[in-house]
């Protein structure tokens, strides 16, 4: 082969060579402005969406798992414990702007129908008490809080996202599932028509 064939033959693989380098670099300067565009969103994280809140629940019929956990005040429960009772069970965060958001309606929609049947447990994910415990008195949370140190709960039900809420029926019975913030008006019109059953 002589010198000027061998001249010939490289140039193509330097022009792929360059193409790819090229398209190496475009990947790369989106990855950056999507990371930026996620940092910029994280910034702005604790500005939730006002108005009414549009997140209907799943209607589901699922046997509630078994969970045993220690609650803010260092005593062992269970959600066994509140068979008989329609029970919802809320997962949250003190980091997490949709949990903060919630936690005024699940306050109330407690405090209004705790004498009829009702019990609400709100379980924090994965955060020590010391941090647990100012949010729950800045809030002015009167319904039973668990500490799950390990995310034993969310493996249980079943769910990543926070916050998520179930609610169960006196036998047992899961029977709504919110992935997402509720609201009072959701909570009145899909769990009381469960407390008079």
């Amino acid at each position: 082969m002589t010198a000027r064939r061998r001249v010939r033959s490289r140039r193509p693989r330097q022009a792929w060579a360059g193409v790819i380098a090229g398209l190496g670099l475009i990947l790369l300067a989106a990855a950056i402005a999507l990371y930026a565009r996620r940092l910029d969103r994280r910034g702005k994280a604790d500005e939730v969406p006002a108005g009414p809140v549009q997140n209907p629940p799943a209607v589901v019929d699922l046997p509630a798992p078994e969970l045993e956990l220690t609650t803010l005040d260092g005593q062992t429960a269970s959600l066994a414990d509140y068979r008989g009772q329609v029970l919802i069970v809320n997962l949250w965060a003190t980091w997490c702007p949709p949990c903060k958001a919630e936690m005024p309606d699940l306050r109330a929609y407690y405090e209004d129908h705790k004498d009829e049947g009702l019990t609400l447990v709100a379980i924090n994910i994965q955060e020590p008490a010391d941090r647990v415990r100012p949010f729950v008195e800045a809030y002015g949370l009167t319904f039973p809080v668990w500490l799950d140190p390990e995310g034993q709960s969310t493996m249980a039900f079943r769910t990543q996202g926070l916050p998520s809420t179930f609610v169960i029926d006196p036998e047992g019975r899961i029977r709504l599932i919110w992935y997402g913030r509720t609201s009072r008006e959701l909570l009145e019109q899909y769990v009381t028509p469960l407390l008079g059953q």
